[in-house]
């Protein structure tokens, strides 16, 4: 789960002034790779974001591709950690999603490359791709399992679930984040969100249960040699 598929193995700086250096090239690669994209974005556009010398890039990645997984990773890394922060201390769910939501929101606008990144991951190295979502998902399914059996949330499957709330999420970030409009309420797509979450769609009754799926129709054969 945590290999680099296509890539060698990271070189690990020894120093705090190479820690830091390295930090510095992959922030100048989210820019690079946000602006122009993975194909278009060179190492020497890198390096001249980073301000160091082309070959000082050489010391801590060995090719393009190498520092392009590194930053996807480390955006995933970076955003489980902020919606960790945001809903630290809180215990309802519902309080704990809002939270989270509007985390994701802020994350976004302050890494506004990120959809173009992760969308292009798919494309450069899918297993990357793929990992950015799992490991978000992962937690996120641990933590609603943990609601279910509080009785917090209705008892479904945690992992479903996970990938309905952040694909959610996503969309949202790109409507009131990269889409924003000056007059644009965050407060009122909370809420609204998390009413959604509270209460779904159908208008029901305190006390009833939900409907269960209607049952589909079953198409009639046609007969051989009927037009």
């Amino acid at each position: 789960m945590n290999h680099h598929s296509g890539s060698a193995t990271k070189r690990i700086p020894a120093t705090a002034r190479g820690a830091k250096t390295r930090a510095k090239i992959l922030r100048a690669a989210e820019v690079v790779f946000g602006d122009k994209g993975y194909e278009q974005g060179s190492i020497a556009d890198v390096a001249k974001e980073a301000k160091v010398a082309l070959g000082t890039f050489y010391i801590y990645f060995p090719d393009k591709k190498s520092a392009f997984v590194e930053l996807v990773d480390e955006l995933g890394r970076k955003l489980r950690e902020a919606l960790r922060e945001a809903t630290e201390g809180l215990d309802d769910r519902l309080d704990i999603e809002r939270e989270g939501l509007r985390s994701f929101l802020d994350f976004t606008a302050e890494h506004r490359g990120l959809y173009r990144i992760v969308r292009q991951a798919e494309f450069v190295d899918e297993p990357t791709y793929k990992r950015y979502y799992l490991s978000l998902a992962d937690g996120y399914a641990k933590a609603l399992s943990r609601a279910m059996k509080q009785g917090q949330i209705r008892d479904l499957d945690p992992e479903t679930l996970a990938f309905c709330l952040m694909g959610l999420a996503d969309f949202l970030g790109m409507r009131w984040v990269l889409w924003k409009q000056p007059d644009d309420d965050i407060e009122r797509t909370l809420e609204s969100a998390v009413t959604f979450l509270q209460h779904g769609l159908s208008v029901v009754d305190a006390g009833e249960a939900p409907r269960s799926a209607p049952k589909r129709k079953k198409r009639a054969r046609k007969s051989k040699g009927s037009s």
